[in-house]
């Protein structure tokens, strides 16, 4: 999200901001930027070697978009504390004999 904020988002001479928010359990990722570009999805299986940034957050966040800011946008995306999806079930322990 920041390098496309970088690449993308941030005129010549602006810059961006990048904020982490814990709340609640859950982790908020915010990349904002002063650029009118609207970032997009690449599809998947692009041989390109950039541009899967966006991709990649949408599979891994619990939840992710964009919110309109003056000027520019506000890139999100947020993570819940616990067992992920993908994580392997925790092993069981042998009780008593």
């Amino acid at each position: 999200m920041t390098t496309n904020a970088l690449v993308h988002g941030a005129p010549p001479g602006r810059g961006f901001k990048l904020r982490l928010l814990r709340d609640s359990g859950t982790v908020r990722i915010e990349v904002h930027d002063s650029g009118d570009g609207r970032p997009r999805l690449v599809g998947e299986g692009v041989a390109d070697e950039s541009g899967r940034g966006l991709l990649l957050v949408a599979a891994l966040a619990d939840k992710w978009g964009v919110a309109e800011r003056n000027p520019g946008k506000v890139v999100w995306a947020e993570f819940t504390e616990g067992v992920s999806a993908a994580a392997p079930p925790p092993r069981a322990r042998p009780g008593p004999r």
